[in-house]
């Protein structure tokens, strides 16, 4: 396979995943109660997650990357201007980006896309079983319900991968200076979303220095937590959560 049929192979997924993530984003707010759903669930998996990760908060050192990766790779944000955004680049980025460039891209959608799959399902789970303040153990129930171990290891995996690919971005010289020249075009073109989502990522991530220590932590204690869920055992780190109730 030539260097030129795989980046279009890449490139036609790229639009694949883009578009499964923007119809999951639409079927899940379709409607004003599951709209509310879906929001109560992100809140809740923030807070987790924000739990979770307290330590890294706080951090000098990892605060930043804690941060981003809590609101921008898994939030409860909405993420519609940024699709819209990579939706107009795709043409740009074929012909820009090398591969392994595009490929970091895919992978990026690939969580988007999976984490609404496995978060509709959740949803849709915790809605049929009627739970309206989602407590650790009605979510546990439902997560092992919904079971799905494979694409939830991906997920872990995923986040890593993506996480990796800031990490390597930030040893590369003269991309910072690079992306601080883009601002302004960027958002002139309108293409202000991805812009700053880039630089919010290789921001926290430059400031870190070595970020495969921050990306060892979160491997570790997400694949505890799956661990812990699939088991049917009490995770620690649902331990000491408030209850959650939708507003």
């Amino acid at each position: 396979m030539t260097m030129d049929t795989e980046k279009d192979s890449v490139v036609a997924q790229l639009v694949v995943k883009l578009e499964q993530a923007r119809s999951l984003r639409e079927n899940a707010t379709a409607s004003p109660g599951e709209a509310a759903a879906r929001m109560h669930l992100r809140e809740w998996q923030a807070d987790r997650l924000a739990h979770t990760y307290a330590d890294l908060l706080e951090s000098e050192r990892f605060g930043a990357a804690a941060a981003f990766f809590l609101s921008d790779l898994y939030g409860p944000k909405d993420f519609s201007a940024r699709d819209a955004n990579i939706a107009r680049l795709i043409p740009l980025m074929a012909k820009t980006l090398p591969l392994s460039g595009l490929e970091t891209v895919l992978r990026a959608l690939e969580l988007d896309a999976l984490s609404e799959q496995l978060d509709a399902k959740m949803s849709a789970e915790l809605q049929r079983r009627g739970v309206r303040t989602i407590t650790g153990a009605a979510y546990a129930a439902a997560y092992r319900k919904v079971g799905d171990r494979p694409g939830r290891e991906r997920q872990i995996a995923l986040i890593g991968d993506v996480g990796g690919a800031l990490d390597r971005l930030t040893r590369r010289p003269l991309i910072r200076g690079l992306l601080r020249l883009m601002r302004e075009p960027a958002h002139l073109a309108g293409m202000g979303a991805i812009q700053e989502f880039v630089e919010r990522g290789f921001n926290a991530f430059y400031k870190m220095g070595r970020g495969e220590d921050f990306l060892d932590i979160v491997r570790t204690r997400e694949m505890e937590l799956l661990q812990d869920l699939f088991a049917g055992r009490v995770s620690p780190q649902l331990s000491g959560m408030a209850d959650l109730k939708p507003a």
